[in-house]
C-alpha cells in the first residue's frame, strides 16, 4: 500500500501526480502557464440552468395547449373530419 501525497510532495510535484496518486490520468497543464487548459463541456450550473429553461418553456407550452380556445380549434377540427363524407 502506498501513502498518500503530503501537501508539500503535492505542490513539488503539481497536478500531474496528484492525480496519478488518485488513480486518474494526469490533468492537461499548458507548457509555460499556471492554468489548465478550459473546460470543452457545460459545468454543472449550466445544467441547471438549462433544465430551468426548458421546464419553463414546457410550462408555457402545457398552459398554451390546454387554453380554451386551442382545445375548442382541435374539437372543431375532429368533428369537422368525423362528419366529412367519402
Amino acid at each position: 500500500m502506498t501513502h498518500p501525497l503530503t501537501v508539500q510532495d503535492t505542490l513539488a510535484a503539481g497536478p500531474a501526480a496528484l492525480a496519478t496518486e488518485a488513480g486518474h490520468t494526469p490533468v492537461a497543464v499548458n507548457a509555460g502557464s499556471e492554468h489548465p487548459e478550459p473546460d470543452a463541456g457545460m459545468s454543472t450550473v449550466e445544467y441547471a440552468v438549462g433544465t430551468v429553461v426548458a421546464a419553463a418553456f414546457a410550462a408555457v407550452l402545457y398552459r398554451i395547449v390546454t387554453g380554451d380556445s386551442i382545445v375548442a380549434g382541435l374539437t372543431s377540427l375532429v368533428q369537422s373530419a368525423l362528419n366529412t363524407g367519402f
